[in-house]
């Protein structure tokens, strides 16, 4: 079965109270299992307008990735993201067939 991801692309407008949020988002993650994939860090972007800040989260499938955005949990820690940084999130179902 595929893994489901998050991609999140942020500028964050306001560091200090956007760290309230990444205080509260530890609770949905853990619960739903979602591990880091990608945490900030260097990057490049030769294509496209780039954010300031890049996150891959992964979960053990796509329903997963899609209920743990939804959960309460979450909600929570996105009202405290709310904001405080501006941004796009997508959810997507990772590809588990044949590699070149």
């Amino acid at each position: 079965m595929a893994k489901g991801y998050w991609i999140a692309r942020i500028d964050v407008t306001d560091p200090e109270g956007y760290q309230e949020y990444v205080a509260a988002n530890a609770a949905a993650f853990s619960k739903f299992g979602a591990r880091f994939v990608i945490r900030g860090g260097r990057f490049e972007a030769p294509e496209g307008t780039p954010r300031a800040r890049n996150v891959v989260l992964e979960f053990k499938d796509y329903d997963t990735a899609v209920a743990c955005y939804h959960s309460p949990e979450y909600m929570h820690a996105k009202s405290k993201r709310d904001g405080r940084s501006t941004g796009d999130v997508i959810i997507i179902e990772g590809y588990d067939g044949p590699q070149p």
